[in-house]
This record gives C-alpha cells, structure tokens and sequence, in this order.
C-alpha cells in the first residue's frame, strides 16, 4: 500500500510536470515558478523519504529560492487577472 508521503510526491512529480507544461506549451513565465517550487519540494521530499541528510544551509536556501518563486508567480497572476 503506498504511504500519504509517496502519494504526496507523486502529486508534487505531477505539478511539475504541467508548470512546465505551461511554460512549454502556453508560453507563460509562471509554469517555471511551479516547476521551480515544486521541483524542490520534490528533491526535500525525495532526501527525507530515503533518509538522505541535507545539509541546514542547503535546505533554508533551497526553501527561500521556493518561497521567492512561488511569490512571483502569485504577483504576476494577480497583475494579470
């Protein structure tokens, strides 16, 4: 049976997958913001799961590198209605 934790990544994989969907595809700037954001969630996720030590200062600069993407995106698609 597959964990909430394995599920999780699955979705974030997926979310990926259509933010670069819509870079590629719809030209839109913010699929890299998701793609970008998720695909670190995806690498954090990946490193607990298996147990793999991340260094402190490698994660709060990954997360802040996230938190900033994410805020870009939500700027711009409120600017854009």
């Amino acid at each position: 049976m597959l964990s909430i934790h394995t599920l999780s990544i699955a979705a974030e994989v997926i979310i990926v997958l259509i933010g670069l969907a819509i870079l590629l595809f719809k030209k839109r700037i913010i699929g890299l913001g998701v793609a970008l954001t998720y695909g670190i969630y995806v690498f954090y996720d990946i490193a607990k799961f298996t147990h793999y030590s991340i260094n402190q200062s490698l994660l709060y600069g990954l997360f802040f590198i996230a938190t900033l993407s994410m805020l870009l995106v939500v700027i711009r698609i409120y600017r854009t209605g």
